[in-house]
Formats: C-alpha cells, structure tokens, sequence
C-alpha cells in the first residue's frame, strides 16, 4: 500500500491538477514478503516516481466526468474544452475541408501542433503529418484523459508545440459494463452502444485482459430542417434596413447562357492580345428569366443584370450521417516480481456520408442546336452574334441528386512490450503498427462525363426549363448518367520502436534527484491512390489527380532530470535531439527524394515551489521544432474543388490572365500543391502561474501562457489570394474550361512559411465543493482567455493578421473568452448536472465577401464591405439526471441545449457549403432529449 508521503503528494498532485486517482495502478511488486509503493508516471514527463508535488499543467478528465458532460464520441468530448479551438468538426465535411475526420487543436494552433497520444504512444496519424483522427478512438473504453497544456517537443518531439492530449484506456477490468443510448433531436436521432469486460486480476492471478466493443449511429439533418440553415437567400436588417444576402451558384437550374465573343475596340476594330489571338470576352444571361418578365426561378436570386444564381444551400445535409465501430483489446501478464509483459490492440471504422449540391456543370451548346436556336440566339444582341465564337450553358444537375460522398476510415493499431524495474530503475519498451485507410466512394451526384454530354446533346433534356416542368422519364434518364463507386484512396501507416528508462541517481537533503533518458524511431508512409472514377474525364470536367507514394523516417532522443533543489522547491530540464528524414516519394519520375532532411535540439526548463502546502507556484520556458507534414512538401498538383465564395475578377486591366476572368461574379477553380522549399517550423514558449488548493474541496488556478512561432507553415486562404492579387500574383494560374473553350482563371493554395506568429493567453479554474444538509454541491468553472492571436501574413515583412475576435483574413474566428461552467448535485441515489458553455461574441465578415446584397425587393444590389455584423455570445446549457439503481445499475436522462439556443446569424460561409450560420461554432442540432441505461455485472 502507498505510504503516507506519497498519499499526501497524491491528495495535493489531485487538488493541483497533476493527476487524478485513477492515474494508479492497483498493482505493486513484493520481494520477500514486502510490498514496495509503485513508481507513477504521468503526461508531460518520462520519469516514474512516488513524489507528485512537481505539479504540472494538465487537466485530467476521468471516465466519470465524461459521463457528466453528457458527450458520446471523443470529438464532441474535445470540442468541449475551453483550450480547444481551430480544430476540425463534423460540418466541415459538408463542402469543406474536413474530408470525413476531426481532430484536436490546442491554444487555435491547429491540429498538427497538437500531440494525440493513445496510452502515451503515438497513433497512427490520419495525414501526411500528426493529425490524429478522433474518430478512431472508443469513448466507451477511456479510464481518463491527460491535457498537458503546455509546449512538449523536448519530450515528445514534433507536434507538441501546443501541448499534448493523452488517451488512457480501461485496464485489468474484471466484471462486465453494458451501456445503451439514444438521443432525439428534432427531425434526426443518434444511438450509441457499448459492453467493456475483462477477467484475471493482474494483482492475483499474474495477467489480465480487458475488451471493449462500442458501435455508434448519426442520422443526417437536413438544411431544410432548420429556418437558421434552410437557404443561402437570408434576408437581415443592418442600420434599419431590411436586405437579402444571397449566396448562390451561376451553376442554376434553368441553366445560364453564356455566349463567347471576340471583342472589338471603340473603333470596332478586333482585339488580340501579345500571342496574336483574339481578346474574347462573354455575354451571360438566364433565358427563363428574360422569358419571364425578368424574374428569376424561385430557386434562384439575380446575378448581375441578366443572369440568376442557384440557391444551393437549400439542397444540402448539413450535418452528415455516420456509423462508428471501436474494438479495443488489451492484455498483461507479469512475468516475474519485477516485470509485465502486455499488449494492446485497437480497430475501428468509421463511415460518414456528406451530401452536398447537385453537380455543377458548363455544358457546350453547338450553334444549330435546338436549346441554342430556342432560347440562346433570339435573347443575343446582333453585334455580339456576329462576333459569335461559341454557346456554353451553366446548369445545375439536380435530377442526379445531391452529390453523395461516402468517406469510409478503417484504423488498426498494435502495441507490444516489455516493462518493469531493474535495480530501482523503471523501464519501458515498445514496438508499435499502425495503419488507416480512408476510401472516398462517390454514390450518386457526379455525372459520367460519356454519357451526360450524350444525353444533353440528343436534346432529351431541357437545361433552360424549370425544375419542376422536367418530366419524370427526362428526371431518370438524367439520374442514371450518374458515376457511383471508389474515387480515391488513402493509406497511412507508421511502424515505431521506443523505450525509456528512469530512476533515482542521487539523493540530496530536499529529495532524490530523478534522471530518465529515452528514444524513439518511427517511419511514416502516405499514400494516394485513384479509384476506377478517377480517372481522366470519367467525371464530367474532371482530370485525372496524380498518385504518390510519400514515405520518411525520424528518429529522436532525450533526457530529463528532475532536482530538488530545496524542499519546497523543484527545478525540472529536459533535452531531445531530433532527425526529420527526407520525403521520398516512390511514384515519383527520375529523382524519387523530395527534400533534404533536416535536426534540431530543443530544451525545457521547469520549475515548482510551493511556499506552502495550499500554494503551488509553477513556469516553465522551451522551444520547440517541427517539420512540415509530407504532403506539405510533395504533394503534386492536385484539383480541390472551387472557391467557397464566388469572386468579381482581381486582376487590373493588362495582366496576362485578365482574360481568363469571368465576366460575372463567380467560382474559381482551385489547385493544391507541396513546396520542397518548406524550412522548419521553430517555436520558444514560456508559461507562469499559480494553483491554490484549501482542504475543503476548493481551488483555484491560474496560468499565462506564451507561444511565439518562426517560419510557421500555412496555406493561404481564397480571400487572401483574391484581395491582394499583386503581392500573390505567382498563385494565379489557369485551367482548361471546356464548355468554353477557353483557359479560365485558378488559383493555386500552396503551403508557405508564413514567417512568424505569436499566441498569448491564460487559463484559469475556479473549483467548489459545499456540503449541504441534503446533498453535495460541486462546481467548476474553466477558461481560456486569448490575449494575442496574430501571424506574418506570407510575403509581407511587417503586414500582421489576425483572427482574434472577428473573421479574420484565415476566414476562422479565435475566440477570446470561451467559458465551461459544470454543477454536480448529488443526494442519495440521484446525481444532478447542469452545465453551461459559452463562446464571446465576435465581427463577423464583411458581407461582401461571401454574398451579394441586395435590397430586400431585389430592386438593386448594396454595397456589402460597409456592412460587418457583430456576432453576440453563444451559450447552451445542458442538463442530466442519473439514478444509481443498486451498485449495478444506472438510469440518466438528458437533454443538450436545453434552452434551444439556435446557432447565431453569420455573414461568414468558409467552413463548408452551410450559409447563415458556422458548424464549427455552435450547435445546428438544438434541443436534444436522451436516455441511457448502464449496468454492470
């Protein structure tokens, strides 16, 4: 059993939020007859000891915590954290970029800077880089979780920047939980199941095996279903005015036309540019319109003075559809007195369907043909008829169906190793497999390019008539032009070796002095492959994206020493070399080495002092070092889609690619691609605060934190591009548009070192505890206050952007104060929780950026730039009852957002194809009611 210093140093380290009591194992190791107290060890240090007092940053969410905060995936258990924020979320799937994962992101960093551990180990990343996909890991079978918020690169290497998140699952279970849940929003439904079991006592028979298996269920949620989402025509009041922000798509049904013309100059004489080809230019209108007294379909809004845009946000499922498979099995055995062996294994897949828009096309119309002699040329002014070159049409696909992507992510993971103690020192090591696959299989929506041209051509189809005039034969005919099966696939895997040894070397008059030393050596493979419709114009438009094979290794080593310098006060260093291989890249032609590799030495020095037994005062200074991920650097070109938004032309009359522009508002093409160029990204931080704990359940801690950045790696945003053509004018290129038959403006986002950024904040907790008469009241309060968000914008030597209270120039908002306040009443058998979360408000985007604004007659357009909404906070409070049945039984109800606080109204549409509101941001969902049963037996 423990002794009485280490119980203390356990009841402190608890209060100041170094570990929590499921931090240790029930086990110890006799020798002749004597039980000897187990060393501990915990995240943000390599070193096992029985003294805790050396307290450090971290938060620690026990399996019964998770259970109060009502959560029932690990994303929505991250999301919930005051210090997380710019990670990915589910809507983000919907159009944007999220490609079926979301992630953790720590002080609005981004995920890559931020360490995902699984029982202290590395997990197989769902990219190029370090990003963990969440999704992956069973929230049914978490014993706890460590948040070191605080820069690790000196322990852990690459990737802890921001600070490291470590996933502790259940061991040396012997009894059997199975749990049930389903929860009933408005118009959607979710359910969640989970059994854990394991036998053997570790302690008793030697060996232990623990199994979890959970399954989980989403249902999609409609756009439609909620007024907040329903349509990208939102009408708002701004300085009492009652305007129409629209949103839409020159891609409408019924179709643009848009006719191709050579230019003349005011002399009527033709104009050619420097290669001596005609200078062309297109005249766009919407024949249903001019057809119809002026007015566009009701599906559409005005576009310029004769053409309509799509309202394709009333198409969409805004919340994708999901199903999610944990297995985790994990077994030890002790060897000897002295030593375990043990071995762990975790499988899931994860399966989400997002349906966005129906396709987007530009169709060629051949002169003579019936559509072109009907409804283009009687509408065509003469002098543009006899500069005639060509007739395209836009329309929208929406006989095919939404575009229906099916993102299926299958992830193993296999540890194997050895542990225990030799002479007084603790060692560990481990061998580790990881592997994910992720399929993107395309199931209706995206036309066959062979036989959708086949079909509009033979003049089956009406592209210029109503949606609801087209029968239901020309409906089906349309419908089954549609591509269905794989379009690309993903492989990722790692294989690593690591250990770790540590023990006491010295002891001085205020303690031991603590050494561990470890290393660790992985590689890490990327992959992409194309499916069978990926290939060149299976898809109508589309090209052929090019394949790779990235692969590199790292290495690294490090050692730490912990020494107390006098009783009260401790001072902790560490230092890590680390080795970033080359990316090689073996699909690739003649040199298969992208880049060089690339060292570093990073440092960190720590201190505690506790001047009493309440106070703890804690710092701490290092630097950090990481590499751009693998795609960063050697991803070839590859298609991504169009621009979120719809942009007016940014280039000046002259420029080269003038006459690629669109003559109307419109979406750009958008190309991605690696940069072999890339340099190291470095960072130095430093924090300082102060945790008081009094004996009656109350706390309070305080800590400012500091993070500054060098040659940090982004990619620019559409709107950075577009709004500052001349400093980004090498990002401008041009793809092929075959309906027009002509080179059409695109841009191209590569990843850049932005230069610098600086990250300022404090986190801070507020802990209660009050004994009543008829209960126990506990409270919490946690938060996290940005002080500074801002970054180098690339290209500029003194030109800062920042996001921090407002959308900023990366189209995201870092928020200044996001709050948790969680209340747990307890009396007899019943368990009461009442929590509140809440965001600050911000200044949303300038209306101009996302829509075109008009009066709400649509008698004329407004200037949007002038007007940029303030966004209030955003609050939800959750609410659960549980009932304690017997020691075996437990019995909650629930209901999210009990108020049914609707997400607020945004003019900023960059997470996805959702307008009016942000998914990143708040809760699409509302009020939502749930039970759940658990017994355990």
């Amino acid at each position: 059993m423990l002794n009485s210093k280490v119980s203390k140093a356990v009841r402190l380290a608890i209060a100041f939020g170094a570990a929590s009591t499921a931090a240790f194992s029930a086990n110890t190791f006799a020798a002749e007859g004597e039980q000897k107290v187990e060393r501990i060890e915990v995240t943000g240090s390599a070193i096992k000891r029985t003294d805790l007092e050396g307290a450090l940053p971290l938060d620690v969410i026990d399996a019964s915590a998770i259970a109060k905060s009502g959560v029932t995936s690990v994303p929505d258990l991250i999301a919930n954290l005051p210090a997380m924020q710019g990670f990915t979320a589910a809507g983000e799937s919907v159009g944007g970029g999220g490609g079926g994962i979301q992630t953790a992101s720590l002080r609005n960093l981004g995920s890559e800077y931020t360490l995902v551990l699984l029982n202290g180990r590395r997990m197989v990343s769902a990219d190029s880089g370090g990003t963990i996909d969440l999704n992956s890991i069973p929230l049914a079978a978490i014993k706890r979780v460590e948040i070191l918020k605080d820069g690790a690169s000196a322990l852990y290497g690459s990737d802890a920047i921001a600070g490291v998140v470590n996933f502790i699952l259940k061991d040396d279970v012997q009894s059997t939980t199975i749990s049930a849940r389903y929860d009933k929003p408005k118009d959607t439904s979710s359910s969640n199941f989970s059994i854990t079991t394991g036998f053997g006592d570790l302690s008793v028979d030697g060996f232990n095996i623990t199994a979890a298996y959970s399954r989980d269920e989403q249902d999609n949620l409609r756009s439609v279903d909620r007024d907040f989402a329903k349509t990208g025509f939102v009408q708002f009041e701004h300085s009492g005015q009652d305007l129409l922000a629209v949103a839409g798509s020159s891609s409408a049904i019924p179709g643009n036309a848009y006719v191709s013309y050579n230019r003349r100059d005011e002399n009527g004489e033709l104009m050619f540019d420097e290669d001596g080809n005609n200078i062309r230019s297109t005249y766009s209108f919407n024949p249903y319109k001019l057809n119809n007294n002026d007015t566009c379909h009701t599906t559409s809004a005005p576009s310029g003075a004769r053409a309509c845009q799509f309202d394709y946000t009333s198409t969409l499922e805004i919340q994708p559809e999901s199903e999610r498979d944990n297995i985790f099995v994990q077994g030890v055995a002790t060897v000897n007195d002295t030593t375990e062996v043990y071995a762990n294994a975790s499988w899931s897949k994860f399966e989400m369907i997002t349906r966005i828009a129906p396709y987007p096309t530009g169709i060629p119309l051949a002169i003579d043909s019936e559509l072109a002699q009907k409804y283009v040329i009687p509408h065509t002014p003469q002098a543009i008829l006899d500069d005639m070159v060509g007739i395209s049409a836009r329309w929208r696909v929406l006989p095919g169906g939404n575009r229906t992507d099916e993102w299926n992510t299958t992830t193993s993971q296999i540890t194997a190793g050895i542990r225990g103690e030799i002479s007084e020192w603790n060692y560990d090591l481990a061998v580790t497999r990881g592997d994910s696959e992720r399929e993107q299989n395309r199931l209706t929506g995206y036309p066959k390019q062979e036989e959708f041209l086949a079909l509009l051509n033979s003049g089956e189809i009406d592209i210029f008539a109503a949606p609801e005039d087209l029968t239901d034969e020309e409906n089906a005919a349309v419908a089954a032009t549609m591509f269905n099966g794989l379009w690309e696939k993903t492989e990722t895997s790692m294989t690593s070796i690591d250990g770790k040894i540590s023990g006491a070397i010295a002891d001085l008059d205020a303690g031991s002095v603590y050494l561990g030393v470890g290393f660790d050596y992985r590689t890490s493979e990327y992959s992409r492959f194309n499916g069978e419709g990926n290939n060149d114009k299976v898809v109508l438009y589309e090209s052929v994206s090019p394949e790779y094979d990235l692969e590199r290794e790292n290495y690294g080593a490090f050692a730490e020493l912990i020494v107390p310098v006098l009783e009260n006060l401790e001072v902790t260093g560490s230092i890590r070399y680390d080795n970033i291989g080359e990316v090689t890249d073996s699909l690739r032609e003649g040199n298969k080495t992208v880049n060089d590799s690339e060292n570093d030495t990073t440092y960190k020095l720590s201190l505690s002092y506790r001047p009493t037994d309440e106070l703890l005062l804690r710092a701490s200074m290092g630097t950090g070092f990481k590499m751009a991920t693998m795609r960063q650097i050697a991803e070839p070109r590859v298609e991504f889609g169009v621009t979120a938004a719809p942009y007016d032309c940014p280039l000046a009359s002259g420029h080269p690619l003038k006459s690629a522009c669109h003559s109307d508002k419109l979406q750009y093409d958008v190309y991605r691609e690696g940069n072999a160029a890339l340099k190291p990204e470095t960072s130095e931080q430093y924090t300082f605060g102060f945790v008081w704990a009094g004996d009656t359940g109350t706390s309070v801690s305080v800590d400012y934190w500091n993070i500054d950045m060098e040659n940090e790696v982004r990619r620019l945003t559409q709107n950075q591009i577009f709004f500052n053509p001349a400093t980004y004018n090498h990002l401008f290129t041009t793809k092929y548009d075959e309906s027009l038959k002509k080179d059409v403006l695109a841009i191209v986002q590569a990843a850049d070192n932005v230069g610098k950024s600086t990250t300022t904040g404090i986190d801070w907790s507020i802990n209660l505890t009050n004994e009543l008469s008829f209960g126990t009241l506990k409270t919490g309060i946690m938060g996290t206050y940005l002080i500074e968000s801002e970054n180098l914008r690339v290209g500029e030597d003194n030109v800062w952007d920042s996001s921090l209270g407002k959308v900023g120039p990366d189209e995201a908002v870092a928020f200044r104060n996001i709050i948790n306040i969680n209340n747990s009443f307890t009396h007899g058998d019943f368990t009461h929780d009442l929590n509140i979360k809440a965001r600050s408000g911000y200044t949303d985007a300038a209306a101009d950026v996302n829509f075109t604004v008009y009066r709400s007659d649509l008698s004329e357009t407004v200037d949007g730039s002038l007007i940029q909404k303030h966004i209030p906070v955003y609050f939800t409070v959750d609410y659960r009852l549980s009932y304690a049945y017997g020691d075996n039984a437990n019995v909650t109800f629930g209901i999210k957002n009990l108020l049914d606080k609707e997400p607020p109204f945004t003019l900023n549409a960059a997470a996805g194809h959702q307008v009016g509101y942000d998914p990143r941001y708040a809760d699409p969902y509302g009020r939502t009611f749930y039970i759940q049963a658990d017994y355990t037996f």
